[in-house]
């Protein structure tokens, strides 16, 4: 099927955003900053700040959706950039096409705060959902790119220390592999205008501050699935993280686990974030959606 020409101009925004390296960690904030409140979520949408646990969060919600249904969100970034605010656009949309409230989770980014730090305030704002009224099968976790890789943390957390699991999972292009070993990361390099092998793996150290690349709350690839809820996971076909998400999938259905994988062609990191301008973005948000309203019951 073609892709809509609207994706060339998405291209031209990850191409702008890459053009210019940044001189350090708070430019490349900044930079993201900038270009994702180009982005901005429609005006019927409510946003405002929370705190979860000790964890700052943002409480995103569309009109009139059950107040008692809630997506946790982890936004993408590397574990070193990105926010709610950056991703409020996604998450409200998502909130809109399942019909439930979402927490966006402003975790602790690295190089200040390396792993576990993220994990932690992930598992922080899970725990407050749970302690607030919210029972676990009400809520579902989401997340892109590393965020997706928290989803799985926040999950493998719950599961080790018996506390009770969501109901289900949802995982754009999710980052579950540290030590980056994926093939299409060579494969898919001259078609992922965003997301590059050097750069990726610069973040996977800083993040990592030192610990194993293949602790499973750092790389659910690694890491022993048996007992997660369904999990869904969307990917373009032209990312180098592609690999990622087909391995995840195939430890997930070896270890039982109800996984759906659907690969988008010719999409790139995280279109999602993108759906306001791109059709095949607001398309897998739809998907998403379906798929979290089904598993909310």
């Amino acid at each position: 099927m073609a892709t809509s020409p609207e994706l060339d101009h998405v291209i031209g925004i990850m191409k702008a955003i890459r053009s210019k390296p940044p001189a350090d960690i708070h430019e490349a904030r900044a930079i993201l900053d900038r270009a994702f409140g180009e982005l901005p979520p429609a005006i019927d949408v409510t946003v405002f700040d929370i705190n979860a646990g000790g964890v700052p969060c943002q409480w995103i919600t569309a009109p009139d959706v059950p107040q008692d249904r809630l997506i946790i969100y982890f936004h993408g970034g590397a574990y070193a950039t990105c926010s709610p605010t950056t991703h409020q656009d996604l998450i409200s949309r998502l909130s809109r096409a399942s019909g439930a409230a979402a927490l966006g989770v402003d975790y602790r980014l690295a190089p200040e705060h390396p792993f576990p730090a993220a994990v932690d305030d992930s598992i922080a704002a899970y725990n407050w959902a749970l302690g607030h009224a919210f029972e676990a099968s009400n809520i579902v976790l989401a997340g892109d790119s590393a965020g997706a890789g928290l989803v799985l943390s926040v999950l493998l957390a719950a599961k080790d220390s018996g506390v009770p699991l969501p109901a289900a999972g949802v995982c754009f292009s999710p980052w579950v592999d540290l030590e980056c070993t994926g093939e299409s990361m060579a494969a898919n390099d001259h078609l992922d205008d965003f997301i590059k092998y050097g750069g990726l793996s610069a973040k996977a150290r800083s993040y990592l501050g030192g610990a194993d690349p293949k602790r499973p709350l750092a790389s659910a690839l690694y890491a022993d699935l048996r007992g997660l809820p369904p999990l869904l996971v969307h990917v373009g076909s032209a990312e180098t993280l592609l690999d990622d998400s087909k391995r995840l999938v195939e430890v997930a259905s070896k270890a039982e686990v109800d996984v759906t994988l659907k690969i988008w062609d010719d999409m790139v990191h995280v279109w999602q974030a993108f759906a306001s301008i791109l059709p095949e973005g607001q398309q897998s948000i739809e998907e998403s959606g379906a798929f979290i309203r089904e598993k909310l019951g």
